[in-house]
């Protein structure tokens, strides 16, 4: 049974730093590039950054360019977003996903439905 499970939300303050962290089980982790999206009240769940199966090659949106960092440990199987600077429309519920098979091109990992698991979600909200 995979299971992902995101931890380190919370409440901040505009231009504060927060890391999200992402525990995978239940599956071969260093198979599966992993994505975090985000999905604020009444929006579509957006993507925010991946990163490849070793780690190597990662994407951002434009949004969190430079403020954000997506890295993966594959000996504790678990990923993580340092988040700087935070801004209120940072403010959403951040979720992780596992994606197993496809390529790499911008267009496919950054699409919610090119992943195959995902977890709950942490409530991430920015103050201004």
């Amino acid at each position: 049974q995979v299971q992902l499970v995101e931890s380190g939300g919370g409440l901040v303050q505009a231009g504060a730093s927060l890391r999200v962290s992402c525990a995978a089980s239940g599956l071969t982790f260093s198979s599966y590039a992993m994505g975090w999206f985000r999905q604020a009240p009444g929006k579509e769940r957006e993507f925010v950054s991946a990163v490849s199966w070793s780690g190597a090659y990662t994407y951002y949106t434009e949004s969190v360019k430079g403020r954000f960092t997506i890295s993966r440990d594959n000996a504790k199987n678990t990923v993580y977003l340092q988040m700087n600077s935070l801004k209120p429309e940072d403010t959403a519920v951040y979720y992780c996903g596992a994606k197993r098979s496809g390529g790499w091109r911008f267009d496919q990992i950054s699409l919610p439905d090119e992943y195959n698991y995902w977890g709950q979600g942490t409530q991430v909200t920015v103050s201004s």
